[in-house]
């Protein structure tokens, strides 16, 4: 039984074209939103929307756009607005920050990751805050486990995640303001091919083998089993109802319990 209906309600989520947005995005039209759907891949973006507009008889727009630019999310926040009409939600889940050993990684993996995952949800809130406004609209920011658990060879993603929950918390206070609710979400280890470029990228800097690496961190993380995108979806959907309008500026981690504590 489910506690949502997003019938009427716009959403826009970035990095919808695989994984964990996509996910997300098929959980809001599966329910009656339209969604406006980001990714830099035009193509695998156009697909996923075609699939989900089909399947849920919603409006899904496709929004190719480059969120590591100021000019690039203001021009997707402003496509949205003008296909959607309007905004209830806005999903921040673009991002791939690399893995690697210190100080091996250069300075372009810390500044890419930051310009994507930090700076693209930072740019995209301040520009659509006056829609969000408008209609007392959700922002939820996904970030990940690393922001609480440090780990060397994955120093650029667990640095932005922790900056990206300061700053949803940060942003709550302001929502608190203006009746729009943020929260932020940290996935743990998620079935996805983000999840295998990751590892591949630990193996290169390990000299490792991707098994190896996998067995390791599942054994490391002593879950019942690797998360799914709808794991994650599911946990937005809830934030983004009407059940969770008190729940504000809170970190979710939605990894099974690896995280050990804070």
């Amino acid at each position: 039984m489910r506690a949502s209906d997003f019938s009427g309600k716009c959403a826009l989520i970035t990095g919808a074209s695989k994984g964990i947005g996509h996910a997300i995005a098929e959980r809001f039209a599966s329910d009656g939103a339209d969604v406006a759907m980001v990714a830099r891949s035009a193509e695998d973006l156009r697909q996923s929307a075609t699939a989900i507009a089909a399947l849920h008889n919603v409006s899904a727009y496709a929004i190719p756009g480059d969120l590591s630019t100021e000019t690039g999310c203001r021009a997707v926040a402003e496509a949205a607005v003008a296909d959607l009409g309007g905004l209830d939600i806005l999903v921040n889940c673009a991002g791939a920050t690399r893995a690697g050993t210190f100080p091996q990684q250069p300075d372009e993996d810390w500044i890419d990751g930051f310009a994507l995952k930090f700076f693209g949800a930072v740019r995209l809130a301040r520009a659509l805050w006056p829609e969000l406004t408008a209609r007392r609209g959700t922002v939820i920011n996904i970030g990940g486990g690393a922001a609480l658990t440090p780990a060397a060879g994955f120093m650029v993603g667990g640095a932005v995640n922790a900056a990206l929950a300061h700053f949803s918390k940060a942003l709550s206070k302001q929502g608190l303001v203006d009746d729009v609710n943020v929260n932020v979400v940290h996935p743990g280890m998620t079935v996805s091919s983000r999840l295998e470029d990751l590892l591949r990228q630990q193996a290169d800097a390990e000299g490792a083998t991707v098994d190896e690496i996998r067995a390791r961190n599942v054994a490391a993380a002593g879950t019942r089993r690797l998360g799914e995108p709808e794991d994650i979806a599911e946990v937005v959907a809830f934030l983004c109802s009407p059940w969770a309008r008190h729940v504000q500026g809170v970190s979710l981690v939605v990894d099974g319990g690896a995280t050990p504590g804070i």
